[in-house]
């Protein structure tokens, strides 16, 4: 799969750009000096690439320039030329005022234009988007992607400014790994079918817990096991049929008898002990209010020495200062029997409250017994057991409820239990596998990671590491790092410059691998020399020529500036037959398009 030709139905403000099988260069001109130190220039460079994505059947979004500003490109109707073998090739018709209804035509010649095509003569005219992409996927046969289709390596052929801000997980994919982690494995060589397996895996376990938790919260956490409800379930059944006996014959004399002895043995008693209870309780309340109210000290030192002196008997400083000590001493004494006393009373006052509670529930459960002992009207009677009858049903129906979420509750746990079993199985299986292919000198991944090194080093003179691992929660991960001189990680891929190399390395290091199977065979690079040193580019220029060499198609973008530097008499940077599109920021003619920027 190449691209062959992008083309629109307007070609004074779109020019068709034909693409060739090697490297194509889309080269932007900066010849106004005020323009010159400028971060970006609005020229089209990066917008092909977007333009390419559209035409690639990405998924419509208000961001994309097309629709950002729909007023400009409602007309236009796009075209993109797919090579997919030697002299077979498809065209893609899709226009942006029904980005969902797209067309394709097969055919055997490549550069063709069918900007006039009617629609009869498309092979498929405007189907719908989920078919287009279908039709598409079956039509370029990567069969290496699979069970993937063609959009998922997408993102890592067509590398825009802020698409080198990681190596593997690309914008599309933050935060969702289980959608680009089994299809990079795959691609790398990697057992896939493993790591999708430890996704939905998770899934099943975070939907027990869930699950698990729900029926906890059903069961209002109650600390019940299954033979007390059980038990309590037998009893309220056989409470329900006595009820449903008695008013089926209609007879309650059982009833009444039951009631009866109740009401004089049970409730008569617990009044009864509740009574004396409250009488004991309230005479150590009284005593304890006694006691509080006399604990005060009559004897006053200084009225005594008034006394002794009108007696004429002579009351010593010394007498006086130790019966106030005694005084002193007392008074501590008494406020700290106060404060006992006060918490006794408290405590007293809290289980009268609690008793007088106790006692009126009881006095009405007996006022309630004795008025349908003496109730005469059997009706009424009725009524009351029917009652009865309905609490007590809606208590079985509780009891049930809580038996079939406990039963829930134990088979949730143990399919919890054996989820996390298989998950731990899984994890395993994706340890054992990374090892094996890690070790194998000639697996798909050791050949990528040997032309990802070659590559960094060729244009850096640094080494560089491919690595795959497993991390301490089982799931894989994928490291590309720079090595120092020892083989230590630096941080120089830190910087946006070498992350970008990175990328470009392990982008072309995939595809080297995969050139014999039924896999993409083009890249675009947008600004693939900003910001290297003058060597680098040379060395990052000899890489490409390279890799194209061997029947890779790259399209490269770069400012004039960005290029390598070489004097008059070197040759130039590219041939002619290579540079596919020059733009410039003369005026409008030299923007991808050719009208005012937007």
């Amino acid at each position: 799969m190449k691209l062959t030709k992008v083309y629109s139905n307007k070609n004074e403000t779109f020019a068709p750009i034909f693409l060739e099988d090697g490297l194509n260069a889309v080269i932007a001109e900066i010849r106004r000096p005020e323009n010159k130190e400028k971060d970006t220039h609005n020229l089209g460079k990066t917008t092909l690439a977007k333009l390419l994505d559209f035409l690639l059947l990405a998924q419509r979004s208000n961001k994309q320039f097309l629709f950002k500003h729909l007023s400009l490109f409602e007309s236009f109707v796009f075209f993109l030329e797919i090579q997919i073998t030697s002299d077979k090739f498809i065209t893609v018709r899709r226009s942006v005022a029904k980005p969902s209804k797209i067309s394709f035509k097969y055919h055997n010649e490549k550069h063709k234009d069918f900007t006039q095509l009617d629609d009869p003569q498309w092979d498929h005219a405007d189907v719908t988007f989920d078919r287009a992409r279908n039709i598409l996927n079956s039509a370029l046969d990567l069969r290496d992607l699979s069970p993937w289709g063609y959009r998922q390596i997408t993102g890592y052929l067509l590398r825009a400014q802020n698409d080198y801000t990681d190596v593997f997980q690309l914008q599309k994919f933050r935060g969702k790994h289980e959608t680009w982690k089994p299809f990079l494995a795959h691609i790398l060589g990697f057992e896939s079918s493993f790591i999708s397996e430890q996704y939905e895996t998770e899934k099943r376990v975070d939907d027990s817990e869930k699950s698990l938790e729900t029926v906890k919260t059903e069961l209002g956490g109650l600390n019940l096991d299954s033979g007390k409800i059980e038990g309590l379930l037998q009893l309220k059944l056989r409470e329900s049929e006595k009820k449903e006996s008695l008013l089926s014959q209609f007879d309650f004399r059982e009833e009444d008898a039951k009631l009866a002895e109740v009401t004089i043995s049970d409730c008569d008693r617990e009044l009864a002990d509740l009574t004396t209870r409250r009488y004991y309780l309230n005479q150590s309340k009284s005593k304890i209010e006694e006691s509080i109210k006399d604990n005060s000290i009559l004897f006053d030192t200084e009225q005594a020495r008034k006394l002794f002196e009108e007696a004429g008997v002579f009351f010593k400083d010394q007498i006086k200062k130790d019966f106030d000590q005694l005084i002193e001493f007392n008074k501590s004494i008494t406020e700290e029997r106060r404060s006992y006393l006060e918490e006794d009373l408290k405590e007293i006052n809290d289980e009268l409250d609690v008793i007088k509670a106790q006692i009126d529930n009881f006095a009405a459960e007996r006022s309630k017994n004795l008025k349908f002992i003496k109730e005469v009207d059997v009706f009424e009677k009725y009524k009351s057991i029917s009652k009865d009858l309905v609490r007590i049903k809606a208590d079985i129906e509780t009891l049930e409820r809580q038996r079939d979420n406990l039963k829930r509750l134990q088979e949730l746990r143990s399919e919890l239990r054996n989820i996390k079993s298989h998950l731990s199985e899984v994890q395993e299986e994706i340890e054992n596998n990374v090892d094996t292919i890690n070790s194998a000198p000639n697996s798909r991944f050791s050949k990528v990671r040997e032309h990802f090194s070659d590559i960094v080093e060729k244009v850096l003179s640094r080494k560089a590491l491919l690595s795959v691992s497993v991390n301490q929660q089982g799931h894989i991960e994928f490291l590309a790092e720079i090595l120092d001189d020892d083989g230590n990680s630096t941080s120089a891929d830190l910087g946006h410059t070498y992350k970008k190399l990175l990328c470009v390395a392990f982008d072309l290091s995939i595809l080297r691998v995969h050139l014999g199977g039924k896999f993409p065979r083009w890249l675009y690079h947008d600004g693939i020399f900003e910001s290297l040193d003058n060597r680098k580019k040379e060395n990052l220029l000899e890489v490409i020529q390279e890799y194209t060499g061997l029947g890779i198609q790259m399209i490269v973008t770069a400012i004039d500036s960005d290029l390598p530097k070489r004097n008059a008499q070197n040759s130039p940077v590219f041939e002619d037959t290579q540079i596919v599109l020059r733009l410039h920021d003369e005026d409008s003619s030299g923007r991808l398009f050719r009208m005012a920027s937007w």
